[in-house]
């Protein structure tokens, strides 16, 4: 199987280096494209069996799956350029551009054949985040006029790259919130208790450690113990203690409230 990815900045050279550690692909099945040279240097830095090029047209032709990773209002301009090479017959396009929609995507690919008839690739959206690089990213995969084993196809090649989960498009925009700019939420937590560790009396290196492996132990038990958060809370809260003092002064400074408006902003 060979893959194009269109975009090779940075989510699109994310999934690149992502593909590349999988078993689902070698770097020589991947083909990545972009714009400026020094993007393509990253990536041949980042492995130098990667096929890249400049060249969009030739890159998209007998790969089996087309990925758009470029900016949201570049994606009709970049479809409009290479539409006319696409074998709709054998290859999958997934676009990862955030807010371009199904009916826009449908609409940029329609092609029309010799008898005059409209025709439409199988598309997908996925929205992975940055962590699909170190093949633990949550992504969101919505499918369009395709069949079970295309979908099948593409679950298990985000699976490979982290978690991954099939939801309906309506969804995508709060998948996006939640983990795709939840990513970034979460390190400005751990910024901010780091920044508390300093204060406390550790040196930076030293808290930015600390508060890692503390959030990672947090992360494992969830997934581990398959628990509410609240459960594990409560493991450590003891009465009168300093853990629930903690908690209760975050509360009362609006940590959960300003949590659920910065995700809503995000719709």
């Amino acid at each position: 199987m060979k893959i194009t990815i269109i975009g090779s900045g940075n989510m699109g050279g994310a999934i690149a280096r992502g593909l590349a550690q999988s078993p689902v692909f070698k770097a020589s099945d991947i083909t990545c494209t972009a714009h400026s040279e020094e993007t393509l240097t990253r990536m041949r830095m980042a492995n130098p069996d990667f096929i890249l090029s400049h060249n969009n047209i030739e890159s998209v032709q007998g790969r089996d799956i087309v990925v758009i990773a470029v900016k949201p209002w570049k994606v009709e301009t970049i479809i409009n350029e290479i539409k006319p090479v696409l074998d709709y017959n054998k290859q999958i396009i997934v676009s990862v551009a955030a807010g371009i929609t199904f009916e826009q995507l449908n609409t940029f690919l329609a092609k029309e054949t010799d008898s005059k008839k409209m025709i439409h690739p199988a598309i997908f959206r996925a929205i992975p985040n940055t962590a699909i690089e170190i093949c633990s990213s949550m992504t969101f995969v919505s499918a369009y006029n395709s069949s079970q084993e295309q979908t099948d196809v593409i679950l298990n090649i985000f699976n490979e790259l982290g978690n991954t989960l099939l939801i309906e498009e309506r969804l995508m925009t709060a998948g996006t919130a939640l983990a795709s700019c939840g990513i970034a939420f979460a390190f400005r937590y751990i910024r901010a208790a780091i920044e508390g560790g300093v204060e406390l009396g550790f040196y930076p290196k030293q808290a930015q450690e600390i508060v890692a492996y503390t959030v990672k132990g947090a992360v494992d038990l969830l997934l581990k113990n398959k628990s509410n958060p609240e459960v594990e809370i409560d493991k450590v809260t003891t009465p009168g203690g300093i853990t629930i003092k903690g908690l209760n002064e975050m509360e009362l400074s609006g940590f959960t409230p300003a949590i659920i408006k910065g995700l809503k902003a995000c719709k």
